[in-house]
């Protein structure tokens, strides 16, 4: 097989000649760029990082990289990228990275980082030495406007917006699909790319998480109003990009959050009274309007929603995040294996590879292949993002033990 044949032939629950791997192909499937630098300057190749993703402060991985871990996928990005403008900066440990041209930074007195919105207002911060942009204005934060289409103007000082990892990809139509067209003829990897689909999380951006949390219960009047004007516009962009890429693209990748380590953000009526139904809208239009597989990124425990994620017409769960409650990764193949692919699960980057030993990894990932890989419904990735502390000998060691479970 080759790697898409691998990586759809999995999805579609059968077994592939191999595990599928991805590094990289997705903002959650990612590496942070201070632990890029340490991986190409242990493999020998000290490129600093392009931190292509500058909110999560992630690399863009490299090809050299991509072939050292085995991957079978790569997000659309790598064919946006080729003529891209980068400037270097120094990265929280003091290593340098490559900033791209239009993300520029202020920083403050005490050595912290910040970043100001059309207005001159504040609306991210790093702290000196930190590793990412947290958000800091929060446009709706003291009630919902009357006219929803002034969300438009709202989105211009959210950073996860604003400054989104694609915001340089405003070509035309034309030029994406000849970029688009060109990554597919020349790589015979599957193709990621993203697609959108918040809906909780851009209530969070909006009005801030505590607030929008309470408006699940005690405002839901608000609440659906924003969900329809934001399901508005999340089918406007679904409706440009498979008119221009739906063909292109093996895999569309959306996002929500809703769980936490200890349980899901809302209980399951609230759910399926509100978001359930946008989802399977979402889902539905991808269907009917292309082949490509549907991912879908939710971090924490959502083990109670997964029956319902299944129905709503998700092919792909990541990033299996087994650490939480009710995630048993045994118990979660058994019960849901044959219905969802496990995009994730890999091995446990909070614990693990960030603390353990390279036999402690090794040790891990053989565990979780083995019990992720039967049957197909399975592609190799860490949970989340590979974290700024993780040592260069536990990378190499993560994805060393897939290449023995498969034999290569």
């Amino acid at each position: 097989m080759n790697s898409r044949e691998r990586v759809l032939t999995a999805i579609e629950h059968r077994q592939p000649d191999r595990i599928p791997v991805d590094l990289g192909a997705s903002t959650v499937t990612g590496i942070s760029a201070i632990t890029y630098n340490k991986l190409t300057k242990k493999l020998g190749l000290n490129k600093p990082a392009r931190v292509y993703d500058v909110v999560q402060q992630l690399a863009q991985v490299d090809e050299e990289i991509m072939d050292f871990a085995g991957t079978d996928v790569i997000d659309l990005n790598q064919a946006l990228l080729e003529d891209m403008e980068w400037y270097p900066v120094t990265l929280g440990d003091g290593s340098t990275g490559m900033y791209p041209h239009w993300y520029r930074p202020e920083e403050a007195a005490d050595g912290s980082f910040f970043v100001r919105n059309h207005h001159g207002e504040v609306m991210s911060r790093m702290p000196r030495n930190g590793t990412c942009f947290d958000q800091v204005l929060f446009p709706w934060e003291k009630g919902y406007p009357e006219n929803m289409d002034t969300i438009s103007e709202a989105f211009r000082s959210i950073h996860w917006i604003e400054h989104s990892h694609n915001k340089y990809s405003g070509m035309d139509d034309r030029e994406l699909r000849k970029r688009a067209e060109k990554l597919r003829t020349s790589t015979d990897r599957a193709i990621v790319m993203s697609g959108g689909g918040k809906l909780l999380e851009l209530g969070f951006f909006l009005r801030r998480m505590d607030n929008l949390l309470m408006d699940l219960l005690a405002d839901q009047e608000n609440l659906a109003r924003l969900l329809d004007k934001l399901m508005e516009m999340q089918l406007a962009g679904l409706e440009k990009k498979i008119g221009v890429l739906g063909d292109l693209v093996d895999v569309i990748k959306f996002g929500d959050d809703l769980g936490m380590t200890t349980g899901p953000f809302m209980d399951l009526e609230t759910f399926r009274k509100l978001f359930k139904p946008r989802y399977k809208e979402l889902c539905d239009y991808v269907k009917q309007h292309s082949n490509m597989k549907i991912f879908v990124h939710s971090c924490g425990s959502v083990r109670q929603f997964i029956p319902d994620l299944i129905e709503a017409g998700f092919d792909i769960l990541n990033p299996v995040q087994t650490n939480c409650l009710g995630m048993n990764a045994r118990e979660l193949k058994a019960e849901f294996g044959r219905e969802i692919t496990f995009w994730g699960g890999g091995v446990d980057t909070a614990s693990v590879l960030s603390t353990g030993t390279p036999e402690d990894v090794r040790r891990d990932v053989l565990e979780r292949c083995e019990i992720f890989s039967r049957e197909g419904g399975f592609i190799f990735a860490p949970i989340h993002n590979i974290l700024p502390e993780v040592s260069p000998e536990n990378i190499i060691a993560t994805y060393e033990a897939v290449k023995v479970f498969n034999g290569d």
